[in-house]
């Protein structure tokens, strides 16, 4: 059963519509047969999402740090809940569970997750697919960013290979399944 990562956000003050997806992206995977790794919060998309897996039948398993139990932010009823010490130990431990990794709007922390195993996938540590899900339009200036360091020559033209973007939630497994291959060689070409 594959295992697909999902960073999204905790803030429970966000557009109804991302709830919507986040509710919906849970059902197709469970749908799919593939099981959930994320963040383990309660709250916001997080929660969302994790609730979405469950209700549906599926498995889910969060990966949190110490501190944020402390401050009772952990989902109770997740599949499996590991406790780590460090967010850097949360991220590579979500990143290497996974067969793929999809980013719904998040604030720094998503988006810092995302960013972090695009680098990962640059320099061939990370190989799997990773999704965009550009909802309205929410990842916009990143993606323009991220076109402009190859534009601007921090990156190559065959990076931009190591993300995929879609605009729905329905698009995320078929782009997993049409993602194109990545290995280790890449690390040939990482440096420009």
């Amino acid at each position: 059963m594959p295992n697909i990562c999902v960073y999204c956000a905790s803030s429970t003050r966000i557009k109804e519509s991302y709830f919507v997806a986040a509710d919906r992206l849970g059902k197709l995977f469970v749908g799919a047969g593939f099981s959930a790794v994320y963040g383990g919060g309660s709250v916001g998309l997080m929660g969302c999402f994790a609730d979405s897996v469950l209700k549906a039948g599926g498995k889910i398993t969060g990966i949190i740090p110490q501190f944020m139990c402390d401050e009772e932010w952990n989902h109770n009823g997740v599949t499996e809940l590991i406790v780590v010490e460090t967010m850097h130990e949360r991220k590579e431990k979500m990143a290497f569970m996974s067969d793929a990794a999809v980013a719904l709007p998040g604030g720094c922390g998503t988006m810092e997750e995302l960013l972090e195993v695009i680098t990962w996938k640059q320099l061939g540590i990370f190989t799997k697919p990773i999704i965009i899900v550009n909802l309205e339009g929410y990842f916009d200036a990143l993606i323009a960013m991220l076109e402009r360091a190859v534009e601007e020559n921090f990156m190559r033209e065959i990076h931009k290979q190591i993300w995929t973007v879609v605009e729905t939630v329905d698009e995320v497994l078929p782009a997993i399944n049409n993602a194109p291959a990545w290995d280790k060689t890449v690390r040939k070409f990482a440096a420009i």
